[in-house]
């Protein structure tokens, strides 16, 4: 509209050599790109009344051969406006069943399960994209609480299919099994039989860091067994641990070539200690200058704020921190038991 009563207004105070009315045309072009059907259809006729009104100012406009074009440029956007709003609705449905399958794959988590504090942030890097590679679950089992985040190698539709395979089992076997190394097991047996079933071209062979942690209901500690995961971070009173692993447990579907000797660490998680999950688009994420991520000095700069706050306040520092571009899907998970105790490391065992 602002465009149309500028080139009216430009070809009714201009001389006629100048001829702004052969513009009057772009008007509709453009309404087809934001406006629906008729709203398109009724500025192109406004186009052609106003071109019809100027040819009785001036003469030797070219009248019919604008108001020829207006007609033309007008039935084209109204069919061009038709398509968009088509591929519009397409999209949202699309989007709709993206935000459904997310629910199944990466379905939102309870604020408390078992008296932990928990919550989760998950970010796809692919443009308009609301699911990847990257996964998490927690849940309560009579063994405890357990917990499992992990990153499947590559993106796209088999990363998502093999994450779905990975958490389906989960699922089960964290009811099932009564120790980490026997859902481990599982979940290696079931990346195995997902990539064997879906080979991809240019990825011969699924494969998925994982880490699976176990927080019993009665004492103060944490067990973790850890499958070439980036390592998890406790954090209390500006205090950093970064739990790295005793012993290094083989990735989900490389136990053939590397061993399947699994591991389980067992140390301090005390009251009001912030437990930190996540996957390496976290830890990886660059500036401008190629630089990453700095995650524990950010986690000891935190105070003891909820899960929720902390994650957030997570998101907020990463996207400043790479200019709000993100190269690879993030997920995160936020634990805290409530209180204010903190104590050291418990041990280790196999």
């Amino acid at each position: 509209m602002v465009l149309t009563v500028l080139i009216a207004a430009l070809a009714f105070s201009t001389p006629r050599e100048i001829a702004f009315s052969r513009l009057l045309p772009a008007a509709p072009a453009l309404a087809a790109a934001m406006w629906p059907v008729l709203p398109t259809v009724v500025l192109g006729a406004l186009c052609l009344v106003l071109m019809l009104v100027l040819s009785l100012f001036h003469t030797d406009l070219g009248t019919p051969y604008t108001s020829a074009a207006i007609i033309a440029v007008t039935l084209a956007a109204a069919y061009g406006s038709h398509v968009r709003l088509q591929r519009e609705e397409t999209l949202f449905q699309v989007r709709l069943v993206a935000d459904a399958a997310q629910k199944v794959l990466l379905r939102p988590l309870p604020s408390h399960i078992g008296g932990v504090e928990i919550e989760s942030l998950y970010l796809a890097a692919q443009e308009q994209a609301r699911i990847g590679g990257d996964f998490y679950e927690a849940i309560g089992t009579p063994y405890g609480v357990r917990l499992l985040i992990g990153d499947v190698r590559g993106k796209g539709l088999s990363a998502v299919g093999a994450a779905s395979a990975v958490i389906s089992c989960f699922r089960e076997a964290a009811y099932d099994e009564p120790d980490l190394q026997g859902i481990v097991h599982r979940l290696e047996t079931t990346v195995t039989r997902h990539s064997a079933a879906f080979p991809v071209q240019d990825q011969p062979e699924h494969f998925a860091t994982a880490l699976l942690a176990e927080i019993p209901y009665s004492g103060d500690r944490i067990r973790l067994l850890n499958c070439g995961h980036p390592p998890p971070l406790i954090a209390y009173c500006g205090k950093v641990r970064v739990l790295e692993p005793s012993v290094p447990s083989p990735p989900l579907n490389l136990a053939g070539l590397i061993g399947d000797r699994y591991w389980v660490d067992v140390v301090a998680f005390a009251p009001g200690e912030q437990l930190l999950l996540y996957t390496d688009g976290v830890s990886e994420t660059r500036d401008h200058t190629g630089s990453f991520f700095p995650l524990p000095d950010w986690m000891r700069r935190q105070g003891p704020e909820h899960p929720r706050e902390l994650l957030d306040q997570l998101h907020r520092d990463l996207l400043r921190h790479s200019d709000g571009r993100l190269d690879d899907d993030i997920a995160a998970l936020a634990l805290r038991r409530p209180g204010t105790q903190d104590r050291g490391v418990v041990g280790s065992g196999g």
